[in-house]
C-alpha cells in the first residue's frame, strides 16, 4: 500500500509515520515498523534524524558517508588551498542541509586530523592541509 503511494505520488518526499499507518490501514505498531524494514531492503525509503522516513526515488544520487569526509571534500571541490578561508558553519549548513551544531561537530573532527584550524570566537577556519585522496580501484 505504501509503496504504491509513493510509486503514484512523485512528490512525495515522506513516508507517514506508524502512527499514520496505524490509523490509516488499521495495524498493529508491529506491522507498521515491518513495512519500514521491507521499504528500507527494497531501498524505497530511509530513516532521517528524527524518527521519519525519506523516500529514495530511482536514479537520486545521496552522499552517505560521514559528514566530516564530505566536508574535507569540500576543500578540493572548491578548489581551496593552504591558508585560505574555509566556509562558515552556516554556510555549510544550508549547503549539507544539516544542523549548526552537526557541522561545528564535523569541523571540530577536521581540526583535530590537522586539515583546519581551529575555532575561534570571530575567527573564521582556514585550511591547514590538503586531504589525502584515496582513489578505488576501477573494476
Amino acid at each position: 500500500m505504501v509503496k504504491m503511494q509513493i510509486k503514484e505520488n512523485s512528490e512525495l518526499a515522506e513516508v507517514p509515520s506508524a502512527e499514520e499507518l496505524m490509523r490509516e490501514h488499521g495495524v498493529s505498531r508491529g506491522v507498521a515498523l515491518r513495512v519500514f524494514a521491507v521499504l528500507r531492503r527494497e531501498g524505497v525509503a530511509e530513516p532521517v534524524p528524527g524518527g521519519r522516513w525519506r523516500v529514495i526515488r530511482p536514479g537520486e544520487a545521496v552522499d552517505r558517508r560521514p559528514l566530516d569526509e564530505r566536508l574535507a571534500d569540500v576543500i578540493i571541490d572548491d578548489e581551496l588551498g593552504v591558508g585560505e578561508r574555509f566556509p562558515s558553519t552556516a554556510e555549510l549548513s544550508s549547503r549539507f542541509g544539516v544542523s549548526r551544531p552537526t557541522v561545528g561537530k564535523a569541523l571540530d573532527k577536521l581540526a583535530s586530523a590537522g586539515l583546519l584550524s581551529e575555532s575561534r570566537q570571530g575567527k573564521q577556519r582556514s585550511v591547514l592541509a590538503l586531504p589525502k585522496r584515496t582513489e578505488s580501484p576501477e573494476s
